[in-house]
């Protein structure tokens, strides 16, 4: 058995959430492989929207296992915050949710140390959620972070001092005062631990091994988006973590031999939250449009999202590094109002017409558009896919070809319920 990996082809919010969750009774295991709390994958049924940021979008099956893996980034008040709401909806996640003992641990110096250097970024900020992500990383490779393991430890307290000492150390340099909201935030940090501590702790690597000998399906769950890798996003304008495929293989001791499909999300139109370039961005009426009807604000931080059309440009380019196998398409439900709905095919740089997604951050760019006519009717209650509208199904057909990938799923609204599978 091979293990299928999800994951977002733009900068995030792509509904990733929503289709893991539709998709959860397909496979026996959801695997999280990378990202932590700067993460909101938001699904909704029974009327009702949820919100998970470090737990993966199969919890709310009982009969599904899930695991965080080893490339996350755990901050346990959050994770607290996320059982207790589960809980309250009377689910019992000890049962099926385990935890990498290699995930690395968001103290509460690490978020203040975020803060702290965004704030010495000045107009250069790069839109950081501020929940701790990146200097947790940046402890991870300088080989001084804690992992979840390290709460079983005897030392466990002096080891974690000896960590927010050094953080402290550098947030003086950054003339940050934390003398006030320290103690309360590690107050919260340490009862928090006895809620992580009732999960199973394991060895990610060797348990989803086991699980596709045995015949076991396994589902990838990625975070962001792959504009957002650190290695081959917009940088520096980028997460601090791989966004794309192969963060599987680290984030969850996956070998490339085991993968099966790979699927990846588009939204319709393209959003972006934060610093960075955004080719197809809209600043006028239409944009405003698309983020009201699409509801478009951060479900991590409430931030309004930047909206524009579709960058085909910068998809070709995500489904290349990522071996992308199908798509599922979501929000188009959003663009049911438009006269003309235009798809970037093409750049203009320093008025020379390129197709490749360039490695600058800087760059001018122009983006080359080809008009649509809109649908012009409410999909949302489409079932099937020939009770899409005519037009619709030109923009699908239109997507299809020029990225030579199948369109596999449908999201015609934000219920687990408004999917089409083709």
């Amino acid at each position: 058995m091979n293990c299928d990996i999800l994951l977002g082809l733009q900068w995030g919010d792509e509904g990733k959430g929503k289709v893991v969750d539709v998709m959860t009774p397909r496979y026996d295991v959801i695997a999280r492989f990378q990202g932590g709390p700067n993460a909101g994958h938001s699904l909704e049924f029974n009327g009702i929207k949820h919100v998970l940021h470090i737990i993966p979008s199969g919890i709310f099956h009982p009969d599904k296992m899930n695991i965080i893996g080893n490339g996350v980034v755990i901050d346990p008040t959050i994770f607290e915050e996320e059982i207790n709401a589960l809980v309250k909806m009377g689910l019992e996640p000890v049962s099926n949710l385990m935890i990498s003992k290699k995930a690395h641990l968001i103290l509460p110096t690490h978020k203040l140390l975020d803060a702290a250097q965004e704030a010495q970024k000045g107009k250069n900020k790069i839109g950081s959620t501020l929940k701790g992500i990146g200097p947790t990383y940046t402890d991870k490779t300088a080989r001084h972070g804690l992992r979840v393991i390290d709460t079983l430890s005897a030392d466990f307290t002096t080891k974690y001092n000896e960590l927010c000492n050094l953080h402290k150390k550098m947030l003086k340099m950054y003339n940050f005062d934390y003398a006030e909201v320290l103690p309360k935030m590690e107050l919260n940090f340490f009862e928090a631990l006895n809620c992580l501590k009732r999960f199973k702790f394991i060895d990610n690597e060797y348990e989803i091994s086991e699980y596709l000998n045995n015949g076991k399906s396994v589902l990838a769950e990625g975070a962001q988006g792959t504009l957002l890798d650190l290695e081959f996003g917009s940088y520096p304008f980028v997460t601090s973590s791989n966004t794309i495929a192969a963060g599987a293989f680290s984030g969850l001791g996956l070998a490339p031999s085991r993968v099966g499909k790979v699927i990846g999300i588009v939204k319709a139109y393209c959003t972006r939250v934060g610093s960075g370039p955004f080719p197809t961005e809209l600043f006028d009426a239409t944009g405003e449009t698309l983020r009201k009807q699409g509801n478009e604000f951060g479900a991590t931080t409430g931030r309004p999202r930047r909206c524009g059309w579709l960058d085909l440009v910068a998809l070709k380019y995500a489904i290349m590094v990522n071996g992308v196998t199908e798509i599922a398409l979501t929000k188009a439900d959003v663009m049911s109002n438009f006269e003309t709905i235009n798809i970037c095919t093409a750049y203009k740089v320093n008025g020379r017409l390129v197709t490749r997604f360039p490695s600058e951050s800087d760059v001018q760019i122009e983006p080359v558009f080809t008009p649509f006519k809109g649908w012009q009717q409410d999909i949302s209650k489409a079932k099937t896919y020939d009770e899409l509208p005519p037009e619709f199904k030109m923009y699908i057909q239109f997507i299809e070809k020029e990225t030579d990938t199948k369109i596999s799923i449908v999201s015609v609204g934000p219920d687990r319920e408004a999917t089409i599978f083709r």
